[in-house]
């Protein structure tokens, strides 16, 4: 439960003028640092990738296929979660370099950006845990919180929310698709059409490159194409899992709060940033960790500051951590298995009707 003190309005006023100057002296020194380090994970990325297939090429060789089906993993969850995500949110379009323009990027995952661009960045950042508005509490199949009203699918929700683990790459495109608004006749086909078009190009772009070209490519070493095969399937469900994990961790915590429609008209900047802030869940460790997670292991600070470069996060997070003490906000932080285990249970526990309400704000 969280227990954060109600600001005044002048309060608010001073909490979103302290966040805003925060993000615009970060915005004033971004520079050559911050070029480099992009461009060092995108090395980083194509050097797991590109040394991960070629020992998935030996086979099945127990050591060289396990160890290339596990750098390409990696080299797959640098690129969605440090590079792409990062990239796509605009965070470094003041590089001028087309590479790393936000509006263009292209990932290494079965759904368009373009879907993301406006799912996510749009979507989902404007309205963080707004219940009705953000699709993303629960993604339409999952009770997470005691508001949001009961139906009687949700009884096997520990049963969808594996199947959306293991499948997360698909679950978040097609949630794009808006696909419960053509069942309710809200939309029609012809308008989700286009939208399927791409979603279609998209995933047979990914699994003939994963699934048939490269397997191909180890033709010439005869049953070797198998073990490429089944390398790339477990690379992406690494993948998978991994952000499937970071990403509930950062939103569904115990201490995560959701918020009515009602709470957000008129919303002023400085309590939009204190919904970022209740809406948000932070995970403590090391360097390696935080990239791992494409710096959503601070998802407090990506949230206050999505168009900001995600190394700069740990940074920030002394200073949010520092002003959420003296105006009496709940910095939600902990270990990645502590935070796991609350969303955990939040599955299980709200699978079942109960509507006592515990998280509104």
């Amino acid at each position: 439960m969280r227990n954060d003190r109600e600001l005044t309005p002048v309060e608010l006023d001073a909490f979103g003028a302290e966040l805003d100057a925060l993000r615009k002296r970060t915005l004033a020194d971004l520079g050559d640092v911050d070029a480099r380090y992009i461009r060092r994970v995108r090395s980083a990325v194509r050097l797991c990738c590109w040394s991960g297939r070629a020992l998935l090429m030996l086979g099945w060789f127990p050591p060289t296929w396990l160890l290339g089906s596990l750098l390409l993993g990696l080299g797959k969850i640098l690129e969605n979660m440090e590079l792409g995500h990062n990239v796509i949110h605009g965070q470094y379009d003041w590089m001028n370099d087309p590479e790393f323009a936000g509006r263009s990027y292209e990932w290494d995952i079965a759904g368009p950006a373009d879907f993301w661009r406006h799912t996510h960045n749009h979507v989902h950042h404007t309205w963080t845990n707004v219940l009705g508005m953000d699709d993303d509490v629960g993604y339409g199949v999952v009770r997470l919180f005691p508001e949001q009203r009961w139906k009687p699918f949700y009884r096997w929700q520990p049963l969808w929310v594996t199947l959306q683990a293991l499948l997360f790459q698909y679950s978040v495109a097609i949630q794009h698709l808006r696909l419960d608004k053509v069942y309710k006749g809200k939309l029609s086909k012809d308008e989700v059409r286009p939208l399927l078009r791409q979603f279609n190009a998209k995933v047979l772009r990914q699994w003939c490159k994963d699934y048939l070209f490269f397997p191909l490519l180890a033709l010439p070493f005869g049953a070797n194409a198998l073990a490429v095969l089944a390398g790339n399937g477990l690379a992406n469900l690494l993948r998978n899992l991994w952000t499937f994990a970071v990403i509930f961790c950062g939103h569904f915590t115990e201490q995560a709060a959701v918020f009515s429609k009602e709470s957000v008209v008129g919303e002023s900047r400085g309590r939009w940033y204190l919904r970022q802030m209740r809406g948000s869940s932070n995970l403590s460790g090391g360097k390696l960790f935080h990239i791992l997670t494409g710096n959503l292991s601070h998802q407090i600070e990506h949230h206050l500051f999505p168009d900001l470069p995600a190394r700069r996060y740990a940074a920030l997070s002394v200073e949010v951590r520092e002003i959420a003490a003296r105006y009496g906000q709940v910095y939600n932080c902990g270990s990645l298995p502590a935070q796991f285990a609350t969303v955990m249970r939040r599955i299980w526990t709200y699978r079942l009707p109960g509507d006592a309400p515990a998280s509104v704000a």
